[in-house]
């Protein structure tokens, strides 16, 4: 039997390499579709708990791996050897920059390499780890070949990028359309026939080059928004002009116009890296992205803003923000999440460090908070807390945060988010 014939019965074992924000979802649907999924993961902790039947990801419920479990359908295991008895195997590892703003592609290629010698005929592999176009022909495909199988005649390779937002309670993987693009038609169809078993919607391109851009797109036009937002906040701050008010009132007109909003800054594993990869490749066309760096440099540019106007607000009061008590209400890098990568809130606490403030934080689902080699300590919600504060810092604003105490009990609040704007007093200053 082939390939799509056990992908179409069901009886296609699946592999995923990497068990977080990205895989451990996509290998949970798998299971429900009725495949038997085998999860490689080098985190031995991580391949406890999953055989224990937890989640630690928070928009994958613990019952649903406690059931797939129960029944078979799902194992993760640090040995990769077990590749072997998969037909298909989903690569969904973290693709980073480093200290240089250069991609770090080599979680990527780590991955390849240990399932490398593994593979056999008949056998698909997707890629779904946020990369540069070309990384899944020019990187990943040699990697695979060297076993001595060849992609397109004895085994499939397609790229399909991950569209992960984390708490977004609506849209999830098995609802969000699938791009998909492979290095031959064949391999492009193996790929859409696999991802159609438990993806409701399954968008092929023509290549992988298409399918990897896509994923930029997608992320570089969202940044540049966001930067077009940041720099009007930063004018309408100097003309004495509501940013938050205009853009409710644009956002009335029905066509031609889409809100993003100003903030303190970009985090999480795709905006902040996506537009960095696009820039890096484009240079090897001697072509620079002029447009797409300039945003990314207003964006990477806030936290220090925000610092600034905190140091401006806390000097109308005659305070200086050296041996201040700053209070950070939020540190993920966005709402009702947990994932600190990235997220605005380390650079700000780390300015504030090297401006001797005195840095807490509140956060209900973060438990742990640093900023360079700091420890933040993490305090909670009261009003103590709060009226201890010189400055509290609206920084991610999570449903749960009781918007009417901190309102109520602070002494000067910086709201980054418009989060209180139902509740507008004389304490608070808005970004």
């Amino acid at each position: 039997m082939g390939l799509l014939e056990r992908i179409g019965d069901g009886t296609a074992v699946l592999g995923v390499v990497g068990l977080g924000y990205v895989g451990l979802p996509l290998a949970v649907e798998m299971g429900k579709a009725g495949h038997k999924v085998i999860g490689l993961e080098v985190s031995a902790e991580k391949v406890a708990l999953i055989n224990a039947g937890t989640s630690y990801i928070p928009d994958v419920p613990t019952p649903e791996v406690a059931d797939l479990v129960a029944r078979g359908l799902l194992e993760a295991t640090t040995d990769f050897s077990r590749v072997a008895e998969a037909d298909a195997v989903a690569i969904c590892v973290p693709t980073p920059i480093n200290e240089n703003k250069e991609p770090d592609i080599s979680f990527m290629e780590n991955a390849a390499r240990s399932i490398t010698p593994y593979l056999h005929p008949e056998m698909l592999v997707t890629l779904e780890s946020t990369t540069y176009p070309g990384t899944t022909e020019e990187v990943i495909q040699p990697i695979l070949e060297s076993g001595g199988l060849k992609v397109g005649a004895d085994i499939f390779l397609a790229f399909s990028p991950e569209r992960v937002d984390p708490g977004n309670p609506v849209w999830q993987t098995h609802n969000t359309p699938k791009v998909v693009g492979g290095v031959t038609p064949a391999c492009t169809k193996a790929a859409v026939a696999l991802y159609g078993r438990y993806i409701e919607s399954v968008v092929p391109v023509s290549s992988t080059r298409a399918a990897e851009m896509t994923k930029l797109l997608e992320n570089t036009f969202r940044g540049v928004n966001i930067a077009l937002m940041n720099e009007l906040l930063m004018l309408c701050e100097r003309m004495h002009v509501n940013v938050w008010e205009v853009i409710e009132a644009a956002k009335t007109k029905p066509f031609g116009f889409m809100p993003f909003y100003p903030g303190p800054g970009l985090g999480g594993h795709c905006i902040p890296v996506d537009p960095l990869y696009l820039s890096w490749k484009a240079r090897e066309y001697d072509f620079r992205t002029e447009f797409i760096d300039l945003a990314w440099r207003i964006n990477d540019n806030m936290p220090y803003y925000v610092v600034t106007r905190l140091m401006d607000a806390l000097n109308l009061q005659r305070k200086s923000l050296a041996g201040s008590r700053v209070l950070l209400l939020g540190v993920a890098y966005k709402a009702d999440i947990d994932d600190v990568r990235m997220s605005p809130a380390k650079r700000i606490a780390e300015v504030l460090l090297e401006k001797q403030a005195e840095v807490v934080y509140c956060d209900p689902y973060v438990d742990r908070f640093s900023a360079g080699s700091q420890d933040i300590a993490r305090v909670d919600l009261t009003a103590e807390e709060l009226e201890r504060a010189d400055v509290a810092v609206v920084v991610t604003a999570h449903r749960v945060f009781d918007l009417e105490l901190i309102g109520g009990h602070s002494r000067l609040i910086l709201d980054t988010r418009n989060a209180l704007w139902e509740h507008p007093g004389d304490n608070v200053v808005r970004l």
